[in-house]
């Protein structure tokens, strides 16, 4: 005899030959075959993993089992909870197949502490989502000599970008899959100025925009000087491309795996930069 407990409005597998029966509650459905050729006393309870029901019946290596959430969950206080209250992990449907000659199915409700996908989950590509959330952009660049104007050969030239969430960071953004949640929080580390004749400024602050108080003074954290007109370039102007290497850290929230990555974000500029003309 095979003992079957399913989820009630699960159609379960018809006795076979030799009778049997069911008794059926609102959630829970308990199945009873007599297996042809036995006696129906030996066989015994198959459930999943159980070791009951005979060698070949209590094999847990031979069950496939999936599992629903169960949607409306149980009222609470029935036996489907096993003693927990709602909130206290939840009732999924699980069904589980059986690869003996008679294909046994069995569906029941189940109480889990924990999602059964929370396994399958790998929190580093959640935490590749929710840095796909986020808007991370390139330097919003501010310089001196601004486009469109025009610098002199030697003269100090500031470099920043503004520092909103998108442009310096900090930026945060979540994902979630399985009872997982990943955050994800990004910010700039540095930013690389190539500045079009040859040099590259590496700056680990925003910059200091320029304000005409400073006069000849250098930028104290980010800034360049040419010893070159513009119109020694085939363009005529200074290409200028600022880099930012955003670092990103993730964590599970709770406490849990943790990690690291690096995203790159760039933006340009052309300026003009011309030499003093001395009138004799």
């Amino acid at each position: 005899m095979i003992a079957l407990t399913a989820t009630h409005g699960t159609a379960a597998a018809a006795p076979k030959p030799g009778g049997g029966g069911a008794n059926c509650g609102l959630y829970t459905c308990q199945v009873e075959v007599e297996v042809p050729g036995s006696d129906g006393t030996s066989g015994g309870e198959s459930r999943p993993g159980t070791g009951a029901g005979g060698e070949e019946s209590g094999d847990a290596s031979r069950w496939t089992c999936t599992y629903e959430l169960a949607d409306p969950q149980p009222p609470e206080g029935s036996k489907e909870w096993d003693g927990h209250k709602p909130g206290d992990g939840a009732v999924y449907e699980e069904e589980c197949q059986f690869d003996a000659p008679s294909n046994v199915t069995m569906a029941r409700m189940v109480w889990l502490a924990d999602s059964p996908e929370e396994d399958a989950v790998d929190p580093a590509v959640l935490a590749q989502q929710a840095v796909d959330e986020m808007l991370l952009r390139g330097p919003e660049i501010g310089i001196t000599p601004k486009p469109g104007g025009k610098g002199v050969v030697g003269m100090p030239v500031y470099m920043w970008t503004e520092r909103g969430a998108e442009t310096y960071g900090p930026n945060t953004a979540s994902a979630s899959a399985g009872g997982i949640t990943v955050t994800a929080t990004a910010k700039v580390a540095k930013i690389e100025w190539q500045m079009g004749d040859g040099t590259t400024v590496t700056c680990t602050t925003p910059g200091t925009p320029y304000k005409a108080e400073y006069g000849k003074k250098p930028s104290p954290d980010c800034g360049h000087r040419y010893t070159k007109p513009s119109s020694t370039t085939a363009s005529g102007d200074y290409h200028v491309t600022a880099t930012s290497t955003w670092d990103i850290d993730w964590q599970v929230n709770g406490g849990g795996a943790s990690g690291e990555m690096t995203e790159i974000r760039d933006s340009a500029v052309d300026i003009t930069v011309a030499e003093v003309q001395v009138l004799n």
